[in-house]
């Protein structure tokens, strides 16, 4: 079957590495470079009803930032839960998925078809929409999106190019530690290419991506908010743990810029010394109310006070699982991450990988 656009798929070895951002990131550059793409995400992962249709938020999201018409967007298949996976299981879902996805070869679909991939490379088997699989119905060359960790990042890459072969062509290494971008610049990059990975691009950690709205802690700890209900849109960038004695808190939470500091509702004289510090938000346990002087001072200062029915373990557990599963619903973040890629991404090469020849020249920040 022939067709005229070609094919890119976003993957990632491990959840949550950045594959929505650098889709949102790379669509903005290639349409500056005049090229007409279309966009779809196969396997949901966040679907909805809107005026009778399922709709994923991702798609949502990026569709609208891009101001894809309709048939720029191509459908989501399916979303993977425990409902689907049991169906499939019992033999209730006897679609097949690689029909559906072979559809996407027969639609109008510009110069470019961009596919956000499933969040690692063995999700979505079942269905036969892995990421592999999905490549191989399309035809599509793959950049996988890899968040840095430690050096050992390098053994996941290598594992997926043996998986891949050439439908690999580059990788972007994501949320790299400033301090260790010169090391990573010297010793992973060449190592890779070497290797004949590309790397296509290195983006530098950013607080600001990584950040949470205090209304995003209230919804995922179903907190009730005791002062300052009109400032949740502060933005939490770290979480320190009120645990210690006074003395040793107050050195602590200088260190720390941005934080949520979580602490019992009994431990007042670490609430004090959170509130003269830089505290976005104070999160108390065990359902305790502070002091009226505590609450009064965090309405001085504009600092919204949370009380939740938990324990300071599974808070933690909760506001740590929220940093590591931070969406980019925000406008803010869709500027970040166009700046960021727009400095850190090499999209000519990418453009050369594929094959494509920009229309119109990309203006350089």
């Amino acid at each position: 079957m022939a067709k005229s656009a070609k094919y890119l798929l976003i993957g990632s070895t491990q959840a949550y590495s950045g594959k929505s951002a650098t889709v949102l990131g790379l669509s903005h550059q290639l349409q500056q470079k005049g090229l007409d793409i279309t966009y779809g995400k196969p396997l949901g992962t966040c679907l909805s009803e809107y005026n009778g249709t399922v709709v994923e938020e991702d798609v949502q999201l990026i569709a609208g930032s891009l101001n894809l018409p309709k048939n720029r967007v191509a459908p989501t298949l399916l979303a993977i839960d425990e409902l689907t996976v049991q169906k499939r299981l019992r033999g209730e879902d006897k679609t097949d998925y690689r029909q559906a996805i072979a559809k996407y070869l027969q639609m109008p679909s510009g110069d470019l078809v961009l596919l956000e991939g499933p969040g690692d490379l063995e999700e979505g088997s079942l269905f036969e929409l892995s990421l592999l699989q999905v490549a191989s119905v399309v035809d599509a060359a793959v950049l996988l999106v890899v968040r840095y960790q430690s050096l050992l990042s390098v053994e996941a890459l290598l594992g997926a190019q043996h998986r891949m072969g050439d439908r690999l062509i580059g990788v972007m290494i994501n949320d790299i530690p400033g301090a260790q971008l010169q090391t990573i610049n010297g010793t992973i990059r060449p190592f890779l290419e070497q290797q004949g990975i590309p790397v296509l691009g290195m983006l530098p950690k950013s607080d600001l991506l990584r950040s949470v709205s205090v209304s995003e802690l209230v919804n995922q700890l179903n907190a009730e908010v005791l002062s300052c209900s009109d400032r949740l849109d502060l933005r939490v960038e770290s979480l320190a743990i009120g645990a210690m004695n006074v003395n040793a808190a107050v050195k602590y939470f200088r260190k720390r810029r941005n934080m949520a500091v979580v602490t019992g509702g009994d431990r007042v004289e670490i609430q004090q010394a959170a509130l003269e510090t830089s505290t976005q938000c104070l999160i108390l346990t065990g359902q305790l109310p502070p002091p009226l002087f505590i609450k009064n001072r965090a309405e001085e200062l504009e600092i919204p006070i949370l009380s939740v029915d938990l324990d300071t373990l599974t808070t933690v557990e909760i506001v740590n699982r929220t940093f590591g599963q931070v969406r980019i619903h925000e406008s803010i973040k869709v500027e970040c991450i166009r700046h960021l890629m727009a400095e850190h991404f090499d999209i000519d090469r990418l453009l050369s990988q594929l094959g494509l020849k920009p229309a119109v020249a990309l203006p350089r920040n």
